[in-house]
């Protein structure tokens, strides 16, 4: 795959009338957005995060070091890419939009005086979709060794967020953690606990641990988006809670599951594996578990038994 990374450049009211219905006022068109010229685009879902304080809680809760690599996702107009670059070492920046990536290429880099690694840039931007390039190909383009560790911090757009997390968690190579921004109900169902569990929160606990940090008003952004968004915090664990080599089996169950989550285990393990009821049953009591209870019951560590029943 042909990545576009290149170097940064260097340095360089009214009342409202009894008569008339009040009009709708267009959203405050903040001074940065302004300056760069740039109307946001709709289909590729953009909300631009304005708020200076909301974006110094998203560096601060990164916990980062002078000597840390970041892979930030959708930087936009690069005012999280600032405050990454005076925090941290080595910033790559992912950008679907071509010329959201070529502005940033101008971002001055901080004159903190920190010594930089032979031949790299503090920031190197990448033209492309962060569904569609690994972590692993970002940190090549950076030409940075393979095993960098990084943390992944970004604003994700809500249409394809959830996408990206899954799809940085079950990467070859892991970053330590994510701060990444979501819609609030996505956050929460991402970290909802025993009893409350789906499909997503499985699919990211068993691979980190997750909280969320912080709500974001909608007008902390422009264009104001029509929901509320959340900070999420993801601490990769040193392993995932399934066996590698058991991965593809365990979500093979636990997607089944799931298939009708308001149903008892027994009925939507038949159906989404399409096996007879009395072989659902008999794996479900190997399991060690209750036939009835619904799939939001369930820890990692039942669906593990579960699955491994179902493979025997």
């Amino acid at each position: 795959m042909l990545l576009t990374g290149k170097r940064a450049g260097p340095t360089s009211s009214s009342s409202r009338s009894s008569e008339r219905p009040r009009s709708k006022t267009p959203p405050f068109r903040p001074r940065a957005v302004r300056e760069a010229g740039i109307s946001p685009t709709k289909s590729l879902g953009q909300h631009f995060l304005t708020d200076a304080n909301v974006l110094n809680r998203i560096v601060a809760a990164a916990s980062l070091t002078p000597n840390d690599t970041v892979i930030e996702v959708g930087p936009g107009l690069g005012a999280l890419t600032q405050r990454l670059l005076d925090a941290t070492a080595h910033v790559i920046a992912i950008e679907l939009d071509s010329k959201l990536a070529d502005r940033l290429r101008g971002t001055p880099s901080p004159s903190t005086g920190r010594v930089q690694g032979e031949g790299f840039s503090p920031l190197i931007v990448v033209h492309g979709d962060a569904l569609l390039i690994s972590p692993e190909e970002l940190i090549e383009a950076a030409s940075l060794a393979p095993e960098t560790p990084y943390v992944v911090v970004g604003n994700l757009p809500y249409n394809a967020g959830t996408a990206i997390v899954r799809r940085i968690l079950e990467a070859g190579h892991q970053p330590r953690r994510l701060i990444v921004m979501l819609q609030r109900e996505v956050a929460e169902s991402m970290t909802a606990p025993l009893g409350e569990m789906g499909l997503l929160a499985v699919s990211v606990q068993v691979y980190a641990e997750a909280r969320r940090l912080f709500n974001v008003p909608a007008r902390a952004f422009y264009p104001p988006p029509k929901v509320t968004s959340t900070v999420l915090r993801l601490d990769v664990r040193p392993e995932p809670l399934v066996p590698r080599d058991e991965i593809d089996a365990f979500f093979r169950v636990v997607r089944a599951g799931f298939s009708a989550p308001r149903k008892q285990l027994r009925n939507t393990l038949a159906n989404g594996l399409t096996i007879p009821p009395e072989a659902a049953t008999a794996a479900i009591e190997s399991a060690g578990l209750d036939g009835s209870l619904r799939p939001a019951l369930l820890s990692v560590d039942d669906w593990l038994r579960l699955s491994r029943a179902v493979g025997t």
